[in-house]
């Protein structure tokens, strides 16, 4: 057979075939008088059970082990192995499909920043009326940011000490005049006066709960400095205010 005729034999392709060759899966005949090189039935059953073994989901180095005429894995191992895996991969599938109904049964529809956890979501729904805030907007995308960058222990309590404070009854009214007070500032100079009140009105909105978080970082940071750039000048200084009152008042 030539190689055309041993792929369309097995079911493959001719690419695939001298990809075995090259990786070493299949030994390559000599090539005889004409140049052609002829194939057996022996090549045939290799390549239909190098077949059967990926279709099955076995890697290429696992399949050179099942092959392999020395010691190698034993088949029974090898499929074991995959086995396993795939029920790992069907478990994370399943906690997935779960993670996608829990967001798009979610009341009031996926947040723009979504898809974020189901207990940010609804923190993000508590703050709907805000939307017309340029600093809430930002606000609520840093929040979906440390979700996903936080360790799950620390991004647990983040999201916990938030939902605190945003269920308080005059949480809503204090949110609304620290999001005025900090777009007021968007065309402000850093020196403004309005910046020491913003960063006065921020600070004695953040419970003391949240600090530990908030004092762990360097205030002028990788993250807080990509932070501050995203922001007009006085509105950053706002923030560095901030940081400085708690990290002063809460030691």
């Amino acid at each position: 057979m030539r190689i055309g005729e041993l792929a369309d034999v097995v079911g493959v392709t001719t690419r695939a075939v001298r990809h075995y060759h090259h990786v070493g899966l299949l030994p390559e005949p000599e090539r005889r008088a004409n140049g052609y090189r002829e194939y057996g039935l022996r090549h045939a059953v290799v390549l239909a059970r190098i077949r059967r073994l990926t279709e099955l989901g076995l890697g290429l180095a696992e399949v050179r082990d099942v092959l392999a005429d020395d010691a190698g894995k034993d088949l029974v191992e090898v499929l074991t192995e995959l086995d396993e895996d795939l029920a790992r991969q069907e478990e994370a599938v399943r906690e997935r499909r779960g993670r996608l109904r829990a967001l798009l049964e979610a009341e009031g529809g996926l947040p723009a920043e979504g898809p974020v956890s189901p207990e940010l979501a609804a923190l993000f729904a508590g703050t709907a009326h805000l939307s017309d805030s340029p600093m809430a907007a930002k606000d609520r995308e840093i929040m979906a940011f440390l979700e996903t960058a936080m360790p799950d222990e620390a991004r647990q309590q983040l999201v916990s000490s938030l939902g605190a404070v945003l269920g308080r009854p005059e949480a809503a009214a204090r949110a609304d005049e620290v999001y005025a007070r900090l777009d007021a500032l968007a065309d402000a100079e850093p020196d403004d006066p309005r910046v020491a009140e913003a960063a006065r009105t921020l600070a004695d909105c953040i419970p003391p709960e949240l600090f530990p978080e908030i004092g762990d970082l360097d205030h002028d940071g990788g993250v807080l400095r990509a932070f501050y750039e995203d922001l007009a000048p006085a509105q950053a200084e706002a923030i560095r205010r901030t940081l400085r009152i708690l990290t002063e008042e809460r030691r």
